[in-house]
């Protein structure tokens, strides 16, 4: 979470929300969230448990390239 809004603090391309899904269960079941955290990017890639920097950057990436080759 904190590097999702890390990275949404130095782009204005990027947007993070947090949500707790004990308080959202609706948003649990649409994003099939079985355990936490888990990223889920432009509805496209999901990202399960904490990963470096790098990482989310590289899934950030794929997802723009996948939606833009659509």
């Amino acid at each position: 979470m904190r590097l999702a809004h890390k990275m949404a603090i130095e782009s204005d391309l990027i947007k993070a929300d947090m949500v707790d899904a004990g308080e959202f269960p609706h948003l649990a079941q649409r994003y099939n969230v079985m355990g936490v955290p888990k990223t889920v990017i432009n509805e496209t890639v999901e990202v399960m448990g904490a990963v470096p920097e790098g990482v989310l950057l590289e899934h950030v990436l794929r997802s723009q390239a996948e939606k833009h080759s659509s």
